[in-house]
């Protein structure tokens, strides 16, 4: 794969080495942390005790693609685009024009020496009869191009498409809209410089073999630094990007040690947003980007120059030919040279891109996470409730409820066993930020029966992870979960549980 990367993006990327924080740093910090507080007070005092469901997050909704929703002057784009695209393609402009490589000439010299000595040996009826042939040979090679041209304008090729999405607009397919629309917002609705874009990432994707790209066997040992893992509040594919595995010095000069190896793994980057891309539903109301959650955590960050130009090279690449594909970039566990690297860059991003970014300290990522994916679909590593090859929780299986612990308070949850002997119970508990003490028994109904120490009561780190837990009763009672807040902070409990009926004779 050929791709031509700006020479500002490699500039900017040098720049970073060298950058100390400064004034501009402290801002961006300031701000940050300001984004990073108030959250606990926006929980509201009234019955914040009470186990409730978890609200389904207002915070981020995708821009519409129904043309209902569009405004008069998007509309208007949208139609000066449609019908500048129809033309392109049924004129077969869309492309460059590729024309045939010229043949090597000989020297001027040795042609003129060797015109003249078979010349001097023709007979002067030979030469009258070559004019002739002349003549019919250029006459035969005008009537070629015109039906060759004839023909080139009967077979315009019609079945041009992106994504999968046909984009001829007088095909009608509902997705051409919601394709297109993505270049408009990517250049403010200025048609002309929208209609540029789309015919440079159609001539890049044809130049770079793109659409055959998925099946490419790229970068095998890449497997662990990308993977697709569940959906967003709003049906957002979720992209997790893992770039501590690059803190291997094997892995990293086997992904970046020359020039081909970083070739590789920019195509493998491409075809890692192609796959992404096929899990994207291109329809007006479907969900048609996808979530990139960025974890920081041991990257070797910016004094790794190859990394450092190969990512730079990767985000100019997405820009010029991925519009609009991204809802939210949320960076997680961000160790602090990133705090003076956003304030470099900042400047030379678009407030539309800059509205994307989301920032996560170590110490927030869960909190951060919940605010646009549902806990049962963030990994068990984050804080959430999905395991890897876990059945055990599905569809509508144990309903997440959450909690409010006040500083200093104790709270505690019940799950009954009351209908089944020897049924099993299986329950999901986390406790964002943690710092608790913790523990588990089952109670019988019966008094003369004795309280059951399932988990011994122990105090919980901020490095704790969800807790997965099984019990097995073997008379009717209840399961009771103790949390005591030893901080002088309010805390968030998630919890869910279901029971397993005894299937045994």
């Amino acid at each position: 794969m050929t791709v031509e990367f700006k020479a500002e993006e490699t500039q900017m990327a040098e720049v970073v080495v060298a950058a100390a924080p400064g004034e501009e740093t402290k801002k961006f910090t300031d701000e940050t942390e300001k984004a990073f507080q108030g959250d606990d007070d926006e929980v509201r005092d009234a019955d914040e005790c009470k186990p409730k469901t978890v609200a389904k997050s207002s915070s981020y909704k995708e821009e519409s693609n129904f043309l209902t929703d569009l405004k008069e002057f998007e509309r208007k784009a949208l139609n000066e685009l449609k019908a500048k695209l129809e033309e392109a393609i049924l004129g077969n402009n869309l492309y460059k024009k590729e024309h045939p490589k010229k043949t090597e000439e000989k020297p001027v010299a040795e042609e003129k020496d060797a015109k003249e000595g078979e010349e001097s040996e023709k007979p002067v009826e030979e030469a009258a009869e070559n004019k002739e042939e002349v003549k019919d040979e250029e006459g035969d090679k005008k009537e070629k191009e015109a039906l060759e041209c004839e023909e080139e304008k009967k077979g315009v090729d019609t079945d041009i498409s992106l994504w999968g999405v046909p984009l001829l607009p007088s095909k009608g397919a509902e997705g051409t809209d919601v394709i297109l629309l993505k270049f408009l917002r990517a250049r403010e609705f200025r048609v002309n410089d929208a209609f540029e874009m789309l015919k440079k990432t159609l001539q890049w994707r044809k130049e770079a073999e793109i659409d055959s790209i998925l099946d490419d066997e790229l970068c095998a040992d890449l497997s662990s630094a990308a993977y697709m893992s569940g959906v967003d509040r709003e049906g957002h594919p979720v992209c997790y990007n893992i770039f501590g595995v690059f803190d291997s010095v094997e892995l990293y000069q086997k992904t970046f040690g020359t020039d081909e190896k970083r070739r590789q793994f920019l195509r493998w980057r491409c075809q890692f947003m192609e796959k992404g891309i096929q899990k994207l539903d291109l329809k007006p109301g479907g969900a048609s980007s996808l979530i990139q959650i960025n974890d920081l955590k041991k990257s070797p960050g910016p004094a790794k120059k190859e990394l450092r130009i190969a990512t730079k090279q990767a985000i100019g690449i997405f820009q010029d030919n991925y519009p609009e594909l991204v809802a939210k970039n949320i960076f997680i566990n961000v160790p602090f040279w990133y705090y003076a690297l956003n304030a470099l860059i900042s400047p030379f991003l678009t407030q539309r891109t800059k509205s994307k970014f989301v920032v996560a300290r170590p110490a927030r990522v869960t909190e951060t996470l919940l605010k646009y994916i549902p806990v049962e679909e963030i990994p068990v590593n984050y804080g959430g409730f999905k395991r890897e090859n876990d059945f055990e929780f599905s569809g509508k299986d144990g309903k997440v409820s959450e909690l409010i612990l006040k500083a200093g308070s104790t709270e505690i949850i019940e799950i009954p066993a009351l209908e089944e002997v020897g049924s099993t119970l299986v329950w999901d508990l986390t406790v964002l930020g943690w710092e608790v003490k913790y523990r588990e028994e089952f109670v019988p109904i019966d008094e003369g029966s004795y309280t059951i120490i399932v988990q011994k009561g122990k105090k919980m780190g901020s490095q704790e992870g969800p807790i997965r837990n099984t019990f097995r009763t073997n008379e009717p009672g209840k399961l009771v979960l103790t949390i005591e807040n030893m901080s002088s902070k309010k805390k968030r409990v998630l919890h869910r549980y279901k029971a397993n009926a005894n299937k045994s004779c």
